[in-house]
């Protein structure tokens, strides 16, 4: 058959050579083609490490563990805060899945839905099967143990979702015999384990609380820059520093913490060892200028009188160093750790213990009589009296200042004529009242803001107060919108009116006086080599500063203080130990008075200073510094002495040598 004789079947439509039409889709195939391999390439190549990224950020997590705090010590190196081990027993969660997953199976056999409500969720199975399982182990604990414990499903159901890494706790606050117990009969693969965490002990009890401070839960979301900052991250709670010294030097006291990343399944269960890891390490600790002995010889004499409350401050002259610093009504920070009751919190506040009374705004107070000594400075310097000479109108009680009649209070007044030395020891408010006006408020102001009474000291701690107040005819102009009177300057003059201050300030105040200089820097830290303050001198000369010092011997000795300081009877008496004070009362608004005492010892060698200041409880009382303040220090001067050996080594402060007269009778 010829090829001509081949036909193609009807409606079949042959082409020798192809579709032309098709070719124009060639191109356009081989681009999309290129286009897939490309994407392929850029997500497998160049996107490789944003992919990791991923893969990692899902696959790991990260457990970080806060580190230790650092121990506060005293200058002795005693531990007035450091950390105790809180044994608890916790529940690996993460360890766990097969346990949760036979008992889901087993609940879901079992289950039995009763007719009129719907059919459980496999979520709410799941729940139910992981409280059984955690029932349990909670179960064999208290066999063990002998005890019965709270259970919180709710708790953990929310701990399995949010916090499954971590512990989670069954049982907590062991005791030593429960937790040997627990070492023993516990397998060492168990996932329950005795945990040790570290809480702030605090083996003085209430000593210092107010400075020592106390520590809260951290929950920040710092992580110190660890590794591992793009991965889920779980956060053991650690602590920070609410208050006082546990707050200012948060950052020196707080360890460093630990991490571990693990590998997690896609459930979300640990799979170990661990990736990586870092032990956390403790914080650096901190010595402290305060003395332990001195701290709890103050607060035993401040609680004397339960029902007054008060502050005392001492101070090392030569450095500044505060060696005590206590405020009554205190607390006990042992009640603070690991947390504090509601029932604990409502008793300090109402007796209104939280205050700090040596350094806050709770704590200022007008100085009353011991102001008397800066009034003195100011009236020598600007020729207002000569210590050898009488001043004014003699005492006979009360004296006419402006029109207006002011009383001596100390000692029903009657002094008669005095010098300065008599004026201070007796503590004449006639004397200093006329010693003020003749001097003026604007040079006693003057003079107070150069011993840095109008601000706050500078100490390490949080919450001192800026109330400090110095007024003058200005200050009151701009404030009170009056003018001044003489009679303002009479009221200055004795540290009453306006003037307020606090017991840290007139310590600082003090120790300055006994430095023969106008500034003494106080603070809270120890250093074996710490150096000597020098600041200005006070510009007295060598028979003004004798005379001054003579009037507050003689203060302690046969004046104002002498009842409590200079009697062999009490059991606080301090034999051969010279004391240069001075006793202050001022009032208090509701019938109330702040009494004062300060003071520094040796009188001819000056080391430590104090100031005391006690809320009185005997309305118009004039002679509180004396009864209720002068003790305190007393009692503070007896501790300190036993660790003095060479008191009479002798090392004036002023220029001359300070003979500091008997005054038997502070008569002339």
């Amino acid at each position: 058959m010829s090829r001509s004789a081949i036909r193609a079947p009807q409606g079949v439509e042959t082409r020798a050579n192809g579709n032309h039409r098709l070719w124009a889709f060639y191109p356009l195939l081989a681009a999309l083609l290129l286009t897939l391999a490309g994407g392929f390439a850029w997500q497998q190549l160049l996107r490789a490490d944003l992919h990791g990224a991923r893969e990692r950020a899902q696959g790991q997590r990260r457990v970080l563990v806060p580190g230790p705090r650092g121990r506060i010590l005293d200058r002795a190196g005693r531990v007035l805060a450091g950390n105790r081990p809180r044994f608890a027993v916790t529940l690996a969660l993460d360890t766990l899945g097969p346990e949760f997953r036979a008992e889901f199976a087993a609940v879901k056999k079992n289950y039995h839905t009763p007719r009129e409500s719907p059919p459980p969720t496999s979520a709410q199975l799941e729940q139910i099967a992981r409280t059984a399982v955690v029932r349990r182990y909670l179960d064999q604990l208290e066999t063990i143990l002998g005890r019965a414990t709270e259970f919180d499903a709710a708790g953990l159901q929310r701990h399995f979702s949010q916090q499954l890494l971590l512990p989670y706790l069954l049982m907590e606050d062991l005791t030593p015999a429960e937790y040997a117990r627990l070492v023993e009969q516990l397998p060492a693969n168990s996932p329950l384990q005795v945990f040790s965490a570290g809480v702030r002990d605090y083996p003085y009890g209430r000593l210092a609380a107010h400075a020592l401070g106390s520590v809260g839960t951290d929950d920040s979301e710092a992580d110190d820059d660890l590794p591992g900052d793009d991965l889920t991250t779980y956060r053991l709670r650690g602590t920070k520093g609410r208050d006082g010294l546990e707050k200012f030097f948060d950052d020196r006291l707080q360890g460093e913490a630990g991490f571990s990343i693990f590998r997690v399944s896609p459930a979300g269960y640990r799979l170990n060892p661990p990736l990586e890891s870092r032990p956390p390490a403790r914080g650096g600790d901190l010595m402290t200028s305060l003395d332990a002995d001195l701290q709890l010889a103050a607060e035993t004499a401040l609680r004397i009188n339960p029902d007054l409350a008060g502050a005392a401050v001492a101070l090392d002259v030569r450095t500044g160093e505060v060696l005590v610093l206590a405020s009554e009504p205190g607390y006990d920070l042992r009640d603070f750790s690991p947390r504090l009751s509601n029932a604990t919190r409502d008793d300090i506040e109402a007796r209104k213990a939280w205050a700090n009374r040596a350094i806050s705004a709770s704590g200022t107070y007008s100085p009353g009589s011991t102001f008397k000594l800066l009034t003195a400075i100011a009236a020598l310097r600007h020729g207002a009296l000569d210590p050898d000479e009488p001043l004014g109108d003699p005492c006979d009680g009360s004296v006419l200042i402006g029109g207006k009649l002011f009383k001596c209070y100390n000692g029903k007044g009657h002094h008669g004529a005095v010098h300065l030395d008599e004026a201070i020891a007796k503590s004449c408010d006639v004397y200093f009242y006329q010693a003020g006006v003749k001097t003026t408020a604007d040079n006693i102001a003057a003079e107070a803001r150069r011993f840095h009474l109008d601000r706050p000291a500078g100490i390490e701690l949080p919450g001192e107060t800026h109330r400090m107040l110095i007024p003058d005819p200005a200050w009151k102009k701009r404030t009170q919108h009056e003018d001044w009177f003489q009679g303002d300057t009479a009221n200055m003059a004795i540290g009453q009116g306006y003037v307020l201050e606090t017991p840290l300030n007139m310590a600082c105040f003090i120790a300055s006086l006994a430095r023969d200089e106008v500034w003494t820097q106080p603070t809270l830290l120890h250093r074996a080599d710490a150096p000597a303050q020098h600041t200005e001198r006070t510009g007295l000369t060598p028979a003004q500063r004798d005379a001054l010092l003579a009037g507050m011997v003689g203060c302690t000795t046969v004046g104002t203080a002498a009842g409590t300081l200079n009697n062999p009877s009490l059991t606080n008496y301090i034999p051969g130990l010279s004391i240069a004070g001075k006793t202050g009362t001022a009032q208090i608004p509701g019938n109330k008075n702040a009494a004062w005492f300060v003071c520094f010892a040796p009188a001819e060698n000056p080391q430590i200073a104090i100031a005391v200041m006690i809320e009185g409880d005997t309305a118009g009382e004039e002679v509180g510094g004396g009864r209720y303040a002068a003790p305190v220090a007393q009692a503070i001067l007896k501790e300190w002495v036993k660790n003095q050996p060479k008191l009479n080594t002798p090392a004036p402060v002023s220029p001359s040598t300070l003979s500091l007269p008997a005054l038997p009778s502070l008569t002339r």
